[in-house]
């Protein structure tokens, strides 16, 4: 589960991260009176208006900027309030902004003493560690300094069975050469980020920038901010942190209906069960010549419901040419994923592409008997090779 920049901030700052304060505002109106408040709070005279989308780059795509006066605060708000920010992890269409952070310029006008930082934890999948990766080239796309200056790029692994130590936080404040108070700071900064990600059980965390004041303080300007979904259930109440408004509206609709659905470009749509047997039936699309235009997994306890509701998600994609149900009967009777086919085809009525179903194990024989006196136009087959020959005579 993604946050917005101002949840992941509020969320750091429970764990003394010291963050770039800021109010989050739907309208110009409230951004006014939150300027006005930060300028009570903090003595700040210019603020930040930062576009609240789940992705990065905004800054590229016009979704931030800095305002020098009220009046600034609520035309740029109202420019951004409502725009389809196009950034370089949008799609074409972009995404709408429904919010903005008024943020306190950190910036002080006239003081060029400043260092950015870029920093993130994650898990290194490779050795199945926790790590602290880190750049003296903060603000910039991590991507690109990896690319082009792999050197400066910096990792702190941490052995789960000490956990981060205070040598690995002096080691971080060493590595991006800070010295004196800042260096204090540093230590701090990341002991309490690397608290965060792992009290709130999180994939990721992610600051670009880490910004070193003129007057030596360290904090965090910006934030991204991934939650573990399958860890919610020990965090109730970060399940109100969820904007659904950033997430695709057929990916919301198939986890309503518990069906674990990923939207992806192609168009073969797929409906499988176990998602070791959803990746080989995306590879056998693949090499037959198609694209697998999702990835869908009803589950071990698919109902015929839950088969119907799976149809018509596939369905709402326009790309989709053709249509491939791949089950193997071990929790889940065929003959019950069968009827779901049925249901489905009285129900929505014509489905309108091509259907190829095979299905295997439990109850395989009257399932197919089931489909056979149907009267349903699919096309049966038995091997997965067949399957995929079908898919590419479809499409080609």
């Amino acid at each position: 589960m993604n946050l917005h920049e101002y949840q992941g901030k509020e969320l750091l700052n429970s764990f003394g991260v010291r963050i770039q304060r800021g109010i989050v505002a739907s309208t110009s109106e409230e951004a006014v009176t939150a300027a006005n408040k930060l300028n009570q709070e903090t003595g700040t005279s210019w603020w930040v208006i930062k576009a609240q989308i789940h992705a990065g780059g905004r800054g590229k795509g016009g979704g931030v900027k800095l305002a020098k006066s009220i009046d600034e605060v609520k035309s740029i708000s109202d420019d951004i309030l409502g725009m389809h920010l196009i950034t370089p992890q949008t799609s074409a269409e972009g995404k709408l902004v429904n919010q903005v952070l008024i943020a306190e310029d950190v910036y002080y006008p006239g003081e060029s003493d400043t260092s950015e930082f870029y920093m993130s934890v994650l898990l290194n999948r490779v050795t199945g560690r926790n790590m602290i990766m880190y750049s003296t080239e903060g603000g910039m796309d991590i991507e690109k300094v990896a690319e082009e200056t792999p050197h400066l790029i910096f990792t702190e692994e941490i052995d789960p069975k000490v956990g981060l130590t205070g040598f690995q936080c002096r080691k971080v404040a060493f590595n991006l050469c800070l010295s004196g108070n800042a260096f204090k700071e540093m230590t701090k900064f990341v002991h309490a980020l690397y608290t965060a990600y792992d009290k709130t059980d999180s994939s990721l965390f992610e600051i670009n920038p880490v910004l070193k004041t003129s007057d030596n303080k360290i904090l965090a300007v910006d934030s991204k901010v991934s939650i573990d979904d399958n860890s919610l259930f020990r965090h109730k109440d970060y399940e109100e942190l969820r904007d659904k408004r950033e997430e695709d509206s057929t990916e919301v609709e198939a986890g309503e209906y518990g069906l674990n659905f990923v939207k992806l470009d192609g168009n073969v749509g797929c409906m499988v069960n176990g998602a070791g047997l959803a990746m080989a039936t995306m590879d056998i699309i693949k090499m037959a010549g198609g694209n697998p235009a999702n990835f869908l997994d009803v589950g071990g306890t698919a109902d015929a419901q839950r088969v119907e509701q799976a149809f018509r998600i596939i369905l709402k994609d326009k790309n989709v040419k053709a249509i491939l149900v791949n089950i193997f009967g071990g929790i889940v009777r065929c003959d019950r994923v069968a009827q779901g086919i049925v249901d489905a085809y009285n129900n929505i009525g014509e489905i309108g592409v091509p259907l190829i179903v095979r299905l295997q194990g439990t109850n395989a024989e009257e399932a197919k008997k089931l489909i056979d006196e149907s009267g349903l136009k699919v096309e049966s087959v038995i091997l997965l090779q067949e399957a995929a020959d079908k898919v590419s005579e479809i499409l080609s």
